[in-house]
């Protein structure tokens, strides 16, 4: 009796192992198959380098001091320009900013201070409550991810449920991964350093149904605390040669203070 198990057992695997093999190569060809590039293309061509986006700009800030909430005009353009002014109730604006990948001009009139500096997550954080470069800035707010320094990068992708699951990584050790869901609309991004450890994550939502940008971007620090929202109105995507938008004069009568 013992015996004719084993042998019936056999059998079933042996009718069972093409299906086994067959099911084990779907995945591999699933996990190693890298249909990331077209992705990433589709994503990267959603506001181009040639292309300004522009809009009004609800911010909810959440630091350890508390929360905040703020309107803005905001508009970036690719690679490293950025144009901010934050909106008060009533009258004009009182803090604007302007980036070029050149340098950082700000302007606050209430204070009657002018400054101009290199533009580092490090002379941001002076201002702003947030500690990030302006070029990955300016990608995370165009709808789309920062990209990793350095060449050669490692990636793969794989499903992972309704997402497309893209992991990229460099020869420095910084990795990153992207959520892709449907008509190449980013979910979730995700930035570690070089020690594998979560730096930030960001999340894409409320989605228009033919919109290519998502009207909520979401920015979470790893410590569990700082965060920013934004939620987009009134935004435009438009061809602009012209870059004097990301150039702050400095008013007349007004000294520069020059940031270190």
């Amino acid at each position: 009796m013992p015996g004719k198990l084993i042998l019936v057992s056999r059998i079933i695997f042996l009718l069972l192992l093409p299906g086994l093999i067959y099911g084990c190569l779907q995945r591999a060809a699933v996990h190693l198959d890298i249909p990331s590039e077209k992705h990433l293309t589709a994503i990267a061509g959603v506001v181009t380098i040639d292309k300004t986006l522009s809009a009004i700009a609800q911010i909810d800030l959440v630091t350890k001091q508390g929360y905040q909430q703020v309107r803005a005009a905001l508009a970036v353009k690719r690679p490293a320009y950025l144009r901010l002014e934050l909106l008060p109730v009533i009258g004009t604006p009182d803090f604007f900013l302007a980036a070029t990948p050149a340098a950082m001009s700000i302007f606050i009139p209430s204070r009657g201070e002018y400054y101009r500096g290199a533009p580092t997550g490090g002379n941001l954080s002076k201002f702003l409550p947030w500690n990030f470069n302006i070029e990955d800035m300016v990608m995370i707010f165009s709808g789309m991810y920062p990209t990793l320094p350095g060449k050669d990068l490692l990636s793969q992708s794989y499903r992972d449920g309704n997402f497309l699951r893209i992991e990229m990584k460099a020869k420095s050790g910084c990795s990153q991964t992207i959520w892709v869901g449907e008509k190449n609309r980013l979910s979730k991004y995700i930035r570690n350093d070089k020690s594998g450890k979560e730096i930030y994550s960001v999340q894409y939502e409320d989605y228009e149904p033919e919109s290519v940008i998502a009207g909520k971007i979401t920015i979470k620090m790893a410590d569990g605390i700082n965060s920013i929202s934004v939620k987009y109105s009134d935004l435009k995507i438009e061809t602009a040669a012209d870059l004097s938008i990301f150039e702050l004069p400095v008013p007349e009568g007004i000294k520069i203070i020059f940031l270190h």
